[in-house]
């Protein structure tokens, strides 16, 4: 196939050096070029949604194809234009599928692996499959369970990008914008499909790293799982506990910006703390030993011991804040300059 950025299949002659060529050319910012023939999404929700619809702004794929077994899911995913076409199965079009086609699984993580056993039986070793579960540790479980072993076509990835809101409706077409993407490759990961699925990432304007899966899921697990342990607990202990009936009633800006992500959705975030277990434990007694510690600061009337620990995390927020601000200015001005190139 020509005129987008593929994976040849593995029988072809010539497959190494057009591999390495893919390589090259993934390693720099693509914009606005065919890079993905078709690509299926399995779960049309915020992830998949979103990036089918960042795809087809950026002209990047031929076309999308969308599986979903709920009707009235299939039905707005259609109308919105996520999806030219959705089925039901994977069985349904995987005959239709090979080199250059990428499936995103984006379903909750403790779902995948029965995906994963739905694919092995039918879906050819040339296409790329990729994912978009926030912890990789189970999913390479998963895929050793299904596969034997990690096969050549599974690139296993987390896009650092969300939002409270779930569902087809939430899709939208600039969640990746200026967002981290981070790949987890193992030693069995084929070149090309690492490649195919990188330049599918940089054309929707996010930034990709690697990362190997232990540290990133001891990195998540405290950076993103545990703030939202806190906030649905800190939501569920108001609400339930609290003999104050207008504790909400009175609630300030604070509350909101603070306990956003508590709206989050349950049955996902249900299956990530179960799924990335050891380090959401691990984080959880951290913070747990440092809050019984600012207790007792507090129930000593310690001012001093005080006024340090929220200094200190004052000046950790604003560096970080300071840090997010500078990378989301630079990637602006790379995919400036990648437009200008053009």
């Amino acid at each position: 196939m020509s005129g987008f950025m593929g994976v040849d299949d593995p029988s072809s002659q010539g497959s190494q050096a057009k591999a390495a060529a893919t390589q090259s050319i993934a390693n720099k910012p693509v914009v606005n070029s065919l890079v993905v023939n078709t690509l299926v999404v399995i779960g049309l929700g915020l992830i998949g949604g979103s990036l089918a619809l960042a795809l087809q702004k950026a002209k990047a794929c031929r076309k999308v194809i969308g599986i979903a077994r709920n009707p009235e899911v299939a039905k707005r995913a259609l109308e919105r234009g996520i999806a030219d076409e959705v089925f039901a199965s994977i069985t349904e079009v995987a005959a239709t599928l090979g080199a250059g086609d990428v499936i995103f699984i984006a379903v909750p993580t403790l779902a995948i692996r029965q995906v994963l056993g739905d694919i092995k039986g039918c879906v050819s070793p040339a296409v790329t499959i990729t994912d978009g579960a926030s912890v990789k540790g189970s999913v390479l479980n998963d895929v050793k369970a299904v596969y034997g072993q990690v096969p050549p076509q599974v690139v296993l990835g987390h896009p650092i990008a969300g939002s409270e809101q779930s569902g087809v409706e939430a899709a939208k077409t600039d969640l990746y914008d200026h967002h981290r993407i981070i790949l987890t490759p193992t030693e069995h990961t084929g070149s090309a499909h690492l490649a195919l699925v990188r330049a599918m990432w940089q054309v929707v304007n996010a930034e990709v790293l690697e990362l190997d899966i232990e540290n990133h899921d001891a990195i998540l697990g405290a950076t993103s799982h545990l703030p939202h342990v806190i906030a649905f607990s800190l939501v569920d202990t108001l609400a339930h506990d609290s003999h104050n009936e207008d504790i909400f009633r009175y609630a300030a800006g604070g509350f909101r910006d603070f306990t956003r992500i508590a709206s989050s959705d349950v049955v996902m975030w249900r299956d990530i703390m179960l799924a990335n277990k050891k380090a959401v434990l691990e984080s959880i007694d951290l913070f747990t030993g440092n809050l019984a510690h600012l207790r007792s600061t507090i129930e000593r009337e310690d001012s001093e011991g005080l006024t340090e620990v929220f200094s200190r995390a004052k000046t950790a927020r604003d560096q970080f804040t300071h840090l997010l601000d500078e990378r989301k200015a630079n990637l602006k001005a790379k995919a400036s300059s990648s437009n200008n190139e053009l």
